[in-house]
C-alpha cells in the first residue's frame, strides 16, 4: 500500500456483476478503503459488519445548492444521511450542485448560475458546515464534468467548486476534486491541486476517455501522485472509476501509481 496516501476505490464500479458484500469484502483483502454512492441502495447491517473502512459516500438523498426548495431538501436528507455515515464510520459525505438522476444527470438542470444562485448556494453551504459541526462529520463538494458525463449541473466547474468551498472556508466542508472531471473541463491538473491544496478533503482519479483506471489513458498520474507528495498533499485518493479488464489488474494499476 501506498506509503504517502490512503488508497480507496469505488466499489460500485468495480466487480459489477458481483454483489456487494464481494467487492466491500475483496477491496478490503486487498488493502483500500471503500467508496459508495447512495446509501439506500445497500444492505447497512452487512456494511456495518464487513470489517471494511468507509472513504466517501453521497452525503445527501436530493436537493439542490442554490433556491429555498432545494435547499431544504438538501439539508434534510443531508441530516439523514449523516447519521447512515456515522453508523458505518464513513470519513466523507459527498454533495454536488443538484441532485443527480438516471445516467447522472441533473435533476435540476441550469445553463449558467445567476449572482442570486451563487449567494444561495454560498447560503445553504454554511448551513451544511453548521450541520457538519453539530453531527461530528465532514461533507465534501465535488466538481464534476458539463460536456461528457454531467450537463446542465450548476456548480460543476472545479473553479466553482473551489469558489465556493475557500469562500466559506470552513473545516466541516471540503473539496472532492475529481482529476477525471478537471481533465475533461479545465486541465492544468497540478497547478488545479496546488490551488485547491488548502480545502482538499479527498483526490479522485480516473483516466481520459473512458473513466477506466489510471494508466489506460491519457492522464500522467504517476506525475501527478509525485507533484502531490512534492506539495505536501497526504489526505486519501479514490479510485472512482471502471476496470477496462479485470479489476483486481486495475487496482494493481491505481497503487502502482501511487505508490511512492
Amino acid at each position: 500500500m501506498s506509503d504517502t496516501f490512503t488508497l480507496a476505490a469505488c466499489a460500485e464500479m468495480l466487480w459489477r456483476d458481483k454483489p456487494m458484500e464481494f467487492r466491500v469484502r475483496r477491496l478490503t483483502e486487498m488493502g483500500f478503503e471503500v467508496g459508495l454512492w447512495n446509501w439506500p441502495e445497500h444492505d447497512l447491517a452487512m456494511l456495518e459488519k464487513s470489517g471494511a473502512t468507509f472513504s466517501i459516500m453521497n452525503g445527501y438523498l436530493s436537493g439542490r445548492l442554490a433556491d429555498d426548495e432545494g435547499a431544504a431538501d438538501l439539508l434534510k436528507t443531508a441530516k439523514t444521511t449523516a447519521a447512515v455515515g456515522k453508523r458505518l464510520g464513513v470519513a466523507r459525505l459527498n454533495l454536488h450542485g443538484t441532485g443527480l438522476g438516471e445516467g447522472g444527470l441533473p435533476v435540476t438542470p441550469c445553463e449558467a448560475a445567476t449572482g442570486a444562485m451563487w449567494l444561495k448556494a454560498r447560503d445553504t453551504l454554511n448551513r451544511i458546515a453548521d450541520l457538519a459541526e453539530a453531527e461530528g462529520v465532514i461533507f465534501t463538494l465535488e466538481n464534476l464534468n458539463l460536456s461528457v458525463d454531467h450537463p446542465g449541473v450548476p456548480f460543476g466547474r472545479a473553479e466553482d467548486t473551489l469558489a465556493l468551498v475557500s469562500d466559506v472556508n470552513r473545516p466541516g466542508l471540503r473539496l472532492n476534486l475529481d482529476l477525471y472531471h478537471a481533465q475533461i473541463g479545465e486541465g492544468n491538473l497540478i497547478e488545479l491541486c496546488r490551488a485547491c491544496l488548502p480545502w482538499i478533503g479527498e483526490v479522485q482519479v480516473a483516466d481520459v476517455p473512458g473513466r477506466m483506471e489510471p494508466g489506460s489513458g491519457e492522464i500522467n498520474y504517476r506525475g501527478i501522485a509525485h507533484a502531490l507528495k512534492d506539495m505536501g498533499y497526504r489526505g486519501p485518493v479514490g479510485m472512482e472509476a471502471f476496470a477496462s479488464g479485470d479489476p483486481e489488474a486495475a487496482l494493481q494499476a491505481f497503487r502502482e501509481a501511487f505508490t511512492i
